[in-house]
């Protein structure tokens, strides 16, 4: 996994980067993902953010994550595991996520994970389109953030409803 913090923002410090690294390994564990499956989060600036969801989703103004899948990998199993491959690119927005957190009452190191675990999910092929489709996201990202927190998990915060294309995705 590959970790690029990149949005300038004085909020970030090296714990909440730390943070993330380890759940990325927690999440690689839990979905049976070897260490070689590639992976990049980079967290961006407002501006950055914004440019990429009017590219990629037609939509103004910056979003708090987006999803890009490479090789459209699944999660593996214990006994066949993900060996090798390319699971995509999370671009995360500090700001955005900031105030989401703070809207929602809980840290910003939280939502980091929230959306991090979010977008781990879309990339192996979760989404939430139909109401079957997001029980089943938002039930195994829950349950992976209570474990890897050791308390319950976030309460996501709701998106946009407009549907995105399949190489990008936002909570």
């Amino acid at each position: 996994m590959s970790l690029t913090e990149s949005s300038g923002s004085s909020q970030v410090t090296a714990d909440h980067l730390a943070e993330l690294t380890d759940l990325t390994a927690f999440l690689y564990a839990k979905l049976h993902l070897q260490p070689e499956v590639e992976l990049v989060v980079t967290l961006v600036d407002e501006a950055e953010m914004e440019q990429l969801h009017l590219e990629w989703m037609d939509l103004p103004g910056a979003t708090d994550v987006m999803s890009f899948p490479m090789d459209q990998l699944r999660p593996g199993t214990a006994e066949e595991p993900v060996t090798e491959g390319t699971l995509g690119d999370i671009v995360l927005c500090p700001p955005v996520a900031a105030a989401q957190a703070e809207a929602a009452g809980h840290s910003l190191a939280d939502e980091l994970c929230l959306l991090t675990t979010h977008g781990v999910l879309h990339l192996l092929g979760y989404d939430h389109d139909e109401p079957q489709e997001r029980a089943e996201m938002f039930g195994l990202q829950a349950q992976l953030l209570t474990e890897y927190l050791g308390r319950p998990a976030p309460v996501p915060t709701e998106s946009d409803p407009a549907p995105a294309p399949p190489e990008a995705d936002r909570v």
